[in-house]
């Protein structure tokens, strides 16, 4: 015995783009809808023909089917990403988290804000971290809930969404570093997507297929520059919601970006919506700051003014600005002025807990041009930061080799012999028996540093 069974159509992007547009604008031409869509005229045609037979259009308008869809799936609510430090914009990020930067007299996270309200979503949820305390105005002058991610500092912003996840229902996923042109939010959606621009970048993993799907980048292939923001329908957040659950069970994703919850094997399980580089950007550096709004206030930090000052050039000349994610505390980068590359030093928060900044200054002046180190071109004693010229081809002595041992011990005799003083009771040489009591503990790397130190000495 053989059962017929019935025939299941399914509605795809650009049955999805027609009807949004009619739901819209009307139905006007075929050209009109093409011209609005970007679809082929033939495609709009085809599609059209889908979409009457399956019953979503009826006389040029939208039937009661299309109108219970876009119920379904019409946007609920939002959520900002605004946790992390944003290390890419040292040293602007000493005045305020990223999403608080002002592009062209207007608070990022502010025209985030006003644009989802345009769209009418109301229900805004702020996921903070660093420089929590900042956001709170929002609450008072826009009705938003904020929520804090106390890892911001050891962990991604996989981690952040993870404290939201249980509000991806229909939800805009939205970095809080975004400026667009245009309002890239909707008050009806139907399916999920992702946003990239046409711009190639190299960094991207992703890059947009024929059937405008995201896939991962093969080997020396450049993907799509990334935005970030996202929209989630209900019915596809279920394994979203699955994945940020298992990937943040993993130590291994602590790095993770939120968007690997995206990805089923290689390709996202939701559609790119492409825009035009020029209206959108995600702002991760001081210099795409310049790019957009080369008269922000906030390009003239008191870092950048002391490196414009100490080097002598106009702050245009700095750089290459690259973070410098070694060290404990300090907030360290590394950029470009006229072809040379320095180092600056941004000392965080509470380090004047474990140094004497004035201390460390008279140390240097009295080192400097030993070749001990590298020597600043620049040192406040009062706020400790430091500039000095980047040293090629260096690296960390390696406590376990001997040879490096013998190099230290011999580089210790010579300093020894130099009877270094400094105006104050700190003891240069008292160091040297610190970092001894600290091999102490290490036995085996403590025996070789002993009967190194015998046989130079």
């Amino acid at each position: 015995m053989f059962i017929k069974t019935q025939k299941v159509n399914f509605v795809n992007r650009p049955e999805y783009d027609l009807l949004l547009e009619i739901s819209k604008e009307g139905f006007g031409t075929q050209r009109k809808l093409a011209d609005e869509t970007g679809l082929s005229l033939g495609l709009v045609n085809k599609s059209l023909s889908f979409l009457i037979q399956e019953g979503y259009v009826d006389n040029n308008q939208i039937t009661d089917k299309t109108r219970k869809l876009l119920n379904e799936r019409k946007p609920k609510n939002a959520i900002i990403l605004a946790a992390g430090f944003g290390m890419r914009m040292v040293p602007i990020n000493n005045i305020a988290p990223k999403g608080l930067i002002k592009v062209k007299n207007e608070v990022l996270i502010e025209r985030i804000i006003r644009q989802l309200k345009e769209a009418r979503i109301n229900n805004i949820t702020i996921v903070t971290g660093f420089m929590k305390e900042s956001f709170e105005y929002l609450i008072d002058d826009f009705g938003v809930k904020l929520i804090v991610n106390t890892h911001y500092n050891i962990k991604n912003n996989l981690h952040s969404l993870k404290l939201a996840a249980d509000k991806i229902d229909n939800t805009y996923i939205i970095p809080s570093d975004i400026w667009s042109e245009n309002n890239p939010f909707k008050e009806n959606e139907l399916y999920s997507w992702y946003m990239i621009t046409d711009r190639k970048d190299p960094v991207s993993e992703v890059k947009m297929n024929r059937k405008m799907e995201l896939v991962r980048t093969e080997k020396d292939e450049i993907g799509n520059k990334m935005i970030g923001i996202s929209y989630i329908t209900r019915d596809c957040s279920k394994q979203i919601i699955e994945n940020i659950n298992k990937y943040c069970e993993n130590d291994k994703y602590n790095d993770a970006f939120w968007e690997e919850t995206l990805f089923r094997n290689d390709k996202m399980m939701v559609y790119a919506n492409m825009w035009d580089d020029d209206h959108v950007m995600e702002i991760n550096t001081l210099e795409e700051l310049r790019e957009l709004d080369s008269n922000s206030n906030q390009l003239h930090s008191e870092a950048i003014d002391t490196i414009a000052s100490s080097l002598n050039c106009d702050p245009q000349e700095i750089t290459n600005i690259c973070i410098l994610k070694k060290g404990m505390t300090n907030r360290s980068f590394m950029f470009d002025v006229r072809g040379n590359k320095y180092i600056m030093r941004i000392p965080g928060e509470g380090t004047e807990q474990l140094i004497n900044r004035q201390e460390e200054k008279e140390v240097y002046d009295v080192i400097s041009g030993r070749g001990l180190c590298d020597d600043p071109i620049y040192i406040d004693p009062n706020n400790g930061y430091k500039i000095t010229r980047y040293i090629e081809n260096v690296r960390c002595c390696d406590p376990s080799d001997v040879n490096d041992l013998k190099k230290c011990m011999k580089k210790l005799k010579d300093f020894h012999r130099m009877k270094l003083k400094v105006n104050h009771t700190f003891d240069i040489f008292g160091k040297i028996d610190y970092y001894e009591s600290l091999w102490q503990g290490q036995p085996s790397i403590y025996r070789d540093y002993e009967k190194t130190k015998a046989d130079v000495l």
